[in-house]
């Protein structure tokens, strides 16, 4: 045990009224008070005091391991935040490369697609124009076939009518030079005479029939469907 000298006894308990300071420590069990009950007294309130300041002093170690706990947790906490924020920035820069290659690619897509369109409307300018030349050129032809057409079948019935009247023309000048020439040599010109008149009748409704079909046919021809 520590002795102190009744000096001391009366220092430390003064600097106990006036300043408010007292021992600290395990030290306080180790002095002996000597049989002095007002520093017995003293070192049982320094002790109280050591251990209620040594409470607190824990408490407050206690509260700042918490605080500090919940420091490194609020910071391992905002670490992670922080992680995510670069990790979505991150994302959101390759989001927008890729925004803006799938908008460089819709855009040459949307040219490509004006220019296929471009290309397929004149290409149809150029169909619809070939179709019209292409009708203007078959209505020339089906005008010039009709002309043709037309041409040969008046050529044609020209050369029928023709031949008809050389043939009625022949036969009637051939019946009438035979006839003639009965009558010369003194023959009995009553059966030749009714011949004559009878073939003669039959060329000329056979000329007329034959002129009348041509002349049907023609008009059949020409008549509009």
């Amino acid at each position: 045990m520590i002795k102190l000298t009744p000096d001391i006894h009366k220092e430390l308990i003064e600097l106990q009224k006036t300043k408010n300071i007292s021992l600290e420590g395990n030290i306080i069990r180790m002095i002996d008070h000597d049989g002095d009950e007002e520093f017995a007294k003293y070192l049982e309130e320094s002790l109280a005091k050591d251990k209620e300041t040594r409470r607190r002093r824990l408490e407050i170690t206690k509260q700042i391991q918490e605080k500090n706990n919940e420091l490194t947790n609020l910071n391992a906490e905002n670490q992670r935040i922080m992680d995510e924020l670069q990790d979505s920035v991150k994302n959101m820069e390759e989001q927008k490369d890729q925004i803006e290659i799938q908008n460089r690619e819709l855009i040459a897509w949307k040219e490509d697609n004006e220019r296929i369109s471009i290309e397929l409307r004149d290409a149809m300018l150029e169909s619809e124009r070939a179709k019209e030349a292409a009708e203007r050129a078959k209505d020339a032809a089906e005008t010039d076939l009709d002309m043709m057409q037309k041409k040969t079948q008046f050529e044609l019935i020209g050369v029928i009518v023709k031949v008809s009247l050389f043939v009625i023309i022949g036969v009637g000048i051939t019946t009438t030079v035979l006839y003639v020439i009965a009558i010369f040599n003194g023959t009995d010109t009553q059966i030749i005479g009714s011949t004559w008149s009878n073939m003669f009748g039959i060329l000329l409704t056979n000329a007329f029939s034959i002129i009348g079909t041509i002349m049907g046919v023609k008009y059949a021809s020409e008549k509009p469907n």
